[in-house]
C-alpha cells in the first residue's frame, strides 16, 4: 500500500479541457486527454504498474519536500531539500481556450536552488487506461511516444543551445525514457509533454519557456482580479474559485464533478465512481457561488450549457424526464458504465470504473436545482429568452405529472427507488421558481396549476416528511433516517431558519450524523443503499452544516466546525469527496462539490458575523 500516494498528497494542473494531478514527490499520476472524460496517458493513481506515469525527483533517496502554488495562480512547485542542496519542479499548462482542441502540454521545469542536486527522470506513458500499446522514438531533438491507436505523445526538451542535449542521457527501457540529470544552483533544464503535436520533436529555449509561464501565469492572476470577495479566509475562497475553474471544460462552460475517476470511498471497498462528468445538480450549485463572487462570464456560460441541454433533451425518455442527470462535458449522455478488470485500484481497491451507470437513473430534486439557479440568474442579470422558457413550459409539464413517485434521489443509491423527502422539497422549488420567472417576466405559462402542485408538495413533505418521534425531517417517507441532503431545507427557503421544526432536526441530525464536526449523509446501516462496506464523513455535507448553522443564527458554532474543517484541507486547500475518521481524504480529487459548498459556506457565514 506505501507505493501508492496518500490522495490529498496531490496538486492540480490544468488548462480548461483537461487536468493532471502531481504528487507531492514530483510524479504525475493522472493525465486524460484531450478532455477530462478521456482516457488515461498516465494512470499510476489506480494502478502502480500498469497505469503510466511521469516522475521527477532527486537521486538522494532522503530528501524532504514542499509543494505550493505560486500565489493567485494555477502554476505548481514542488521543492526537495537535502543537505546537499535544494531543487525545484515548476509544473504548470499553458491554458487552451474555448476551442475545443486536441493539443494539451504539460510543462515541466527543473531547477537547483542551493548546493547540487542529482533528478531522477522517467516518462512511462500508458495509453487508454494501460490497454495500447506503444513505441518510443528518440531523435535528436527529442522523443514520440506513438500508441497503437494513432495516439502520440511528444517530449520537447528545454535546452539553450550550448548546453548538453537532454537526448544524449536518455535511456529507453521496455519503450519508456529514463534519465539522470546533476544541476548546480541557478542551473534550470526541462521539458514539455504534448498531446496532439503537429510536428516532431522540438527543441524550446528557455525564452519561449518564459514566455508560456508569463502568459499562464498572467492568465490566472487576471481571471482571479474578477473575484468580489473580500471578507474572511479570501485566500482558502479564492483557491476554491481557482480549482473549479481548472474543473471547467471552457469551450462548454461545463463544470465536471471531479477530474478523476474511481477513487474510493471505502479503501478496498467497491463504491468507486467516475467523477469526470457534469451533474445538472453540481453545475447549478456552481451559478450561486461564481456570481457570489463576481465571475459572471463562467456563470452565464453554465446557465447556456444547461439551456442548451434542457432545449435538446437528449437522451432522455417518458420514464427518467426530459434532464438528465449528468453529461459529458460536451452535452451528449452516452455514459455507459465499463469495469477496467486489469487494473488493481487505488491501494487495490476493485472496480476500477469508468463511465457511470447512475446517469439512467430518476433523480427528482434536479428540476428544482436548475430553476432555482436561472431564477438566481435572473435576479443577477441573466435572462431567459423565449425559446429557453419554452423548452421550461415542457419541462414542468413533465414535472407537474411525475414529481410523486419513489426515485433513487441525490445520493444515487443503487438499493432501490424511495420516496425521498429531498426530491419532493426540490420539487416544491422548481414550481415555486417557475411561478416567481412567470409573474416577473409577463411570461405565458401554466401557473394555476404550477402553484397548486407546489403547495402538494409542501403539505406532503410536511405529513409525510416529518416525524413526530425524532422531531426532525427524515430521508424518505416511513423512515425514521436522518439525511443531511436536508440541510438544504432552509437555503432554498422552504422553511424559515428560526423555525422549531428546522431548530428541532438541526438538533437532531447533530446528534446523530455529525462526528466531531465532521457530517455523514446518512447511515448506510440504517437505510441499506444497495452497496457493501461503509464510508466517511462527506466535506459537501460538513460546509452545508455550517451554511445551516449559520442562517439558524448559530453562528458560533458554525465558525467552528468551518475552522475545524479549513485543518482538514490538504497543503494546498483541496478536498476530495470524503474524510475517513483518522482525517485522512477518501474518494475523487478534488471534488467541485465540496469547493462550491466551501464558497457558498464561507459567503453565507461572512454575512452572519458582519451582521452580528
Amino acid at each position: 500500500m506505501d507505493d501508492y500516494p496518500l490522495i490529498e498528497n496531490h496538486g492540480l494542473l490544468g488548462d480548461l479541457q483537461t487536468s493532471a494531478l502531481v504528487t507531492t514527490d514530483g510524479m504525475i499520476d493522472w493525465f486524460c486527454s484531450p478532455r477530462f472524460d478521456s482516457p488515461s496517458v498516465f494512470g499510476a493513481l489506480l494502478d502502480k504498474e500498469k497505469g503510466g506515469h511521469c516522475t521527477i525527483r532527486p537521486a538522494h533517496p532522503t530528501h524532504a519536500t514542499k509543494q505550493l502554488y505560486l500565489p493567485d495562480t494555477a502554476i505548481l512547485v514542488t521543492r526537495f531539500m537535502t543537505e546537499a542542496g535544494a531543487g525545484e519542479v515548476i509544473d504548470f499548462m499553458p491554458v487552451t481556450g474555448t476551442t475545443v482542441t486536441g493539443r494539451h502540454r504539460l510543462v515541466r521545469l527543473v531547477r537547483c536552488v542551493r548546493g547540487s542536486m542529482t533528478f531522477h527522470v522517467e516518462i512511462a506513458p500508458r495509453f487508454d487506461y494501460g490497454r495500447t500499446a506503444h513505441r518510443l522514438h528518440i531523435t535528436e531533438h527529442g522523443a514520440e511516444f506513438a500508441a497503437d491507436d494513432g495516439t502520440k505523445l511528444t517530449v520537447h526538451p528545454i535546452r539553450e543551445p550550448e548546453d548538453d542535449r537532454l537526448t544524449d542521457m536518455l535511456t529507453a527501457r521496455e519503450s519508456d525514457l529514463h534519465l539522470s540529470l546533476t544541476l548546480e544552483a541557478g542551473r534550470q533544464r526541462g521539458m514539455i509533454l504534448e498531446m496532439g503535436a503537429e510536428g516532431p520533436p522540438a527543441e524550446v529555449r528557455e525564452a519561449e519557456h518564459q514566455r508560456l509561464f508569463d502568459e499562464t501565469a498572467g492568465f490566472w492572476r487576471s481571471w482571479l482580479s474578477q473575484s468580489r470577495y473580500t471578507g474572511r479566509w479570501r485566500e482558502v475562497v479564492e483557491r476554491s474559485a481557482i480549482t473549479l475553474k481548472l474543473m471547467t471544460f471552457a469551450p462548454s462552460g461545463a463544470v465536471v464533478a471531479a477530474p478523476t475517476a474511481a477513487l474510493p470511498e471505502q479503501l478496498g471497498g467497491e463504491r468507486n465512481w467516475d467523477y469526470r462528468f457534469t451533474w445538472i445538480r453540481d453545475a447549478s450549485f456552481s451559478v450561486y457561488a461564481l456570481l457570489g463572487l463576481g465571475f459572471t462570464e463562467e456563470a452565464r456560460a453554465f446557465i447556456v450549457w444547461l439551456g442548451d441541454r434542457v432545449q435538446e433533451r437528449a437522451g432522455s425518455d417518458g420514464s427518467t424526464g426530459p434532464l438528465n442527470i449528468m453529461y459529458k462535458v460536451d452535452g451528449s449522455s452516452d455514459l455507459d458504465e465499463q469495469i477496467l478488470d486489469h487494473w488493481e485500484g487505488y491501494e487495490r481497491s476493485a472496480p476500477v470504473r469508468i463511465g457511470n451507470g447512475a446517469a439512467t437513473q430518476l433523480q427528482l430534486d434536479i428540476y428544482g436545482e436548475a430553476l432555482d439557479s436561472i431564477y438566481f440568474a435572473q435576479q443577477h442579470g441573466f435572462h431567459v429568452g423565449r425559446k429557453g422558457w419554452t423548452s421550461l413550459l415542457t419541462d414542468l409539464e413533465w414535472l407537474a405529472d411525475h414529481w410523486d413517485q419513489a426515485e433513487e434521489g441525490l445520493w444515487e443509491t443503487r438499493g432501490g427507488r424511495q420516496d425521498f423527502t429531498y426530491g419532493r422539497v426540490m420539487s416544491w422549488v422548481a414550481f415555486d421558481r417557475a411561478v416567481r420567472l412567470a409573474e416577473s417576466n409577463g411570461w405565458p405559462s401554466a401557473a394555476a396549476r404550477w402553484q397548486a402542485e407546489r403547495d402538494t408538495a409542501y403539505e406532503q413533505v410536511m405529513a409525510k416528511g416529518w416525524s413526530e418521534k425524532r422531531e426532525a425531517f427524515v430521508q424518505h417517507y416511513g423512515s425514521e433516517v436522518l439525511d443531511s441532503s436536508l440541510l438544504r431545507m432552509a437555503t432554498v427557503g422552504f422553511v424559515t431558519p428560526g423555525d422549531p421544526m428546522w431548530a428541532s432536526t438541526l438538533d437532531a441530525m447533530e446528534q446523530e450524523l455529525v462526528s466531531d464536526s465532521l457530517v455523514y449523509r446518512y447511515n448506510p446501516e440504517a437505510s441499506p443503499d444497495g452497496l457493501r462496506g461503509s464510508e466517511g464523513t462527506f466535506s459537501l455535507c460538513t460546509f452545508m452544516y455550517v451554511d445551516a448553522l449559520a442562517r439558524a443564527g448559530r453562528t458560533d458554532r458554525a465558525r467552528l466546525v468551518f475552522e475545524k474543517m479549513m485543518g482538514y484541507a490538504n497543503h494546498l486547500g483541496l478536498y476530495s469527496e470524503e474524510i475517513d475518521p483518522t482525517g485522512r481524504q477518501l474518494g475523487n480529487f478534488p471534488q467541485a462539490f465540496t469547493h462550491l459548498a466551501l464558497i457558498d459556506s464561507a459567503l453565507t457565514l461572512n454575512e452572519a458575523l458582519d451582521r452580528r
